[in-house]
């Protein structure tokens, strides 16, 4: 089998070994794509060099088809059409009140262990989803990403009728947009790139660029006065952060979506003066694979616009250093099926 193989240094290298036989609870996948993260990026750019053991197979945003099952499988067959959810949940702790996808013993497919861009991939069985057959496998490696925005948004409460105001307008932030609108919110997004821009524009929302125009003034002029009821703060950049205080009413929500390693400035006297509730978010749980499944196959969220472009496995060192230098790309899939 082939796989991308993370070797430090902005080095991935594809390499070949054999497919590994399913133990008890685990499936096999012939994997048919595995798109692109930030984390992988992260990856590639060394910042997860303390935690990654390398050659590590990247990707975790795959779509496949079953091949194999380990003794003691039931939910799935040979043959099945599925989406993986990248968890190996470890032994359960008082800390985790029972959330084991932020559980202190979570191990992250792709990261802690070898991950989907690869031909043949061996995960746990209650890892994989069944995807229908008016989901195709492209849209199948976008179940992850959309499901982590349909997490974002269940735990940010949105509800129909509220304005929304989304900071950062890459995959994720678009995703969070779009799964608000199917919630039949309002959404304004904000971001830099005006390729971005445009393409929230054509996908219903009202898109805003901080560097030109003054998101306050819009979104106190679109929402009558009544500001934003949720804010996710998408960007992860400083400026982001400054922003995020400044846009929601009277308890308002804040959504931390993006990752902030380092510490940020927060403007705390906006909490205390209209209630404001701070709100963290990570990865996904059950329902929200489930719901992001659903949302692809009644074909309400436009998937396909967000695809930039599919490249097969041997160009993945190309493809990591394409995405650096074009700020405008989405979301790039990598064919594991090596028919690109």
């Amino acid at each position: 089998m082939k796989s991308a193989q993370y070797l430090g240094d902005r080095r991935i290298q594809v390499g070949t070994s054999d497919p590994i036989a399913p133990g008890p609870g685990q499936v096999r996948l012939d994997v048919a794509y595995c798109g692109i993260c930030g984390t992988d990026l992260h990856i590639y750019h060394g910042a997860m060099d303390g935690r990654v053991q390398r050659p590590l197979i990247i990707g975790h945003e795959a779509s496949g088809i079953v091949a194999e099952v380990g003794a003691g499988v039931t939910g799935v067959i040979v043959g099945d059409r599925v989406a993986v959810r990248p968890m190996q949940f470890g032994e359960p702790s008082p800390f985790d009140k029972g959330h084991p996808h932020v559980g202190k013993h979570l191990k992250f497919i792709g990261i802690d262990l070898p991950g989907g861009m690869q031909s043949s991939w061996t995960v746990p069985d209650y890892t994989v989803h069944n995807l229908p057959t008016s989901v195709s496998f492209e849209h199948g490696a976008m179940i992850e990403p959309l499901a982590v925005a349909c997490h974002d948004v269940r735990l940010g409460e949105v509800t129909a009728g509220e304005w929304v105001v989304v900071i950062g307008g890459g995959p994720i932030g678009l995703l969070v947009g779009l799964v608000c609108l199917q919630q039949g919110a309002h959404v304004i997004l904000s971001e830099v790139n005006e390729t971005r821009l445009a393409l929230a524009g054509t996908l219903g929302m009202t898109a805003v660029n901080p560097l030109t125009q003054s998101l306050p003034d819009i979104v106190e002029e679109l929402s009558g006065g009544a500001m934003a009821d949720c804010v996710f703060e998408v960007s992860g950049s400083a400026p982001g952060v400054e922003m995020m205080t400044q846009l929601p009413n009277v308890r308002g929500r804040i959504v931390m979506v993006a990752i902030h390693p380092e510490p940020r400035p927060v403007h705390l006297f906006n909490f205390f003066w209209s209630e404001l509730r701070l709100i963290g978010v990570r990865l996904y749980e059950e329902e929200d694979f489930d719901a992001a499944i659903r949302l692809a196959a009644d074909g309400t969220v436009a998937l396909d616009r967000l695809i930039s472009e599919i490249r097969p496995m041997e160009d993945v060192q190309e493809t990591f250093e394409l995405i650096d230098s074009n700020p405008d790309g989405i979301k790039y899939l990598i064919d594991c099926k090596g028919t690109a």
